[in-house]
């Protein structure tokens, strides 16, 4: 069967989204980020965050006016090694990397920074400001609130979001560790890929109303908007295989995202007013950097850490299996399979494409267009 997929330049993505977010309004300087963090993901092979959401999340929003292409940061709250920042509906991604900036900055003088951020939007993959920390020889970790997608523990109700814990640090291999997940089972932009492909889901991943798995991938996305399915956490349905964990989880950064920022929460993210219209998903985000020089050192740090990555790997494995991977080798593994390839363009999302190009006006010619 012919793939119904194919490979883009990263390149050329990269400037067709810079070129499309600056037709809509945004400052090149922040369409530039806002295209980097989404390329990002597409390289590291985190499809469910990369391109196939530049259109629906970002440029739809914009369009609907819910979204600001005018990023305002305001600093409401500046200390030594602290911060509260209001984004104001701005772009995400570029609230995120400015934040994340500022607690690097902290974190080099005085060891650990901390920003906590309010009114913000969707900032892509966590994963992509925990690298900025570690390009800086630092421990970072980031996470932020969401629509309401997870049921808590013996509930049927999506009240929190899918909420990533992401941590990540150098190491003195190839690549860093870096854990960037939610703390569902799964989440919203992975069930969009599988909807995007026609593809049902697996058993276990979203819960409906009578407390059964919910599988028909399309019918899920409908569903998780009105409030009569959601998501599992981490662990799954119930108690057996330890869901209250993910839910916990969960709700720690919910609490973070919120409550040092005094930021909105759960419900008051739903993205629609009690009238059924669309209003902006006021989000809270935190980024922590941690300085290794502060401790032992950076070079100290990387040659345990590593040392214990290395060690996980070479653990005893399963029957039947030939490797043990540590958080961040696949995505290490993606880009160097990818780097000479591109990004993956399914069939709908060349049709995204094409229609933002046409919008705009863009000169871009696709090979799938052929």
């Amino acid at each position: 069967m012919a793939e119904d997929f194919v490979w883009v330049d990263f390149d050329l993505l990269e400037r067709f989204m810079v070129d499309a977010f600056t037709a809509i309004g945004i400052p090149k300087d922040e369409a530039a980020i806002c295209a980097d963090v989404l390329i990002t993901s597409d390289k590291r092979g985190i499809d469910s965050h990369g391109i196939g959401r530049f259109k629906r999340i970002y440029i739809d929003r914009i369009t609907d006016g819910i979204l600001n292409t005018k990023t305002e940061f305001e600093v409401v709250k500046d200390g030594p090694t602290t911060a509260v920042v209001d984004g104001h509906n701005g772009m995400g991604m570029a609230i995120g990397k400015r934040s994340m900036q500022m607690a690097i900055d902290k974190a080099r003088k005085y060891g650990i920074g901390m920003v906590a951020v309010r009114n913000t939007t969707h900032y892509g993959i966590a994963g992509y400001y925990a690298l900025m920390a570690i390009e800086n020889g630092m421990i970072g970790i980031t996470g932020t609130n969401a629509r309401p997608s997870i049921a808590p523990t013996f509930g049927v109700e999506n009240m929190l979001g899918t909420n990533p814990l992401t941590i990540g640090f150098p190491t003195d291999e190839e690549f860093p560790f870096v854990l960037d997940c939610a703390t569902s089972v799964s989440q919203r932009g992975k069930i969009e890929a599988y909807a995007r492909m026609g593809k049902d889901l697996p058993k276990g991943w979203v819960i409906s109303k009578d407390g059964s798995s919910n599988t028909n991938s399309t019918q899920v996305l409908k569903d998780l908007v009105v409030g009569t399915a959601a998501l599992a956490p981490l662990g799954g349905i119930g108690e057996e295989t330890a869901g209250y964990k993910g839910y916990g989880y969960a709700t720690v950064v919910e609490v973070l995202s919120a409550a040092l920022q005094d930021g909105k929460f759960m419900k008051d993210l739903l993205g629609f007013d009690q009238n059924g219209n669309k209003i902006p998903y006021p989000l809270g985000h935190f980024f922590i950097a941690i300085n290794t020089e502060a401790f032992m050192g950076l070079e100290v740090f990387k040659r345990v850490a590593g040392e214990i990555m290395r060690k996980l790997r070479a653990s005893e494995k399963m029957p039947g299996e030939d490797r043990i991977f540590t958080a961040g080798e696949k995505e290490h593994e993606a880009w160097l399979f990818r780097k000479d390839k591109g990004a993956k363009v399914d069939v709908q999302l060349q049709k995204e494409i094409i229609e933002v190009r046409d919008r705009f006006k863009l000169n871009y010619a696709f090979d799938f267009e052929k």
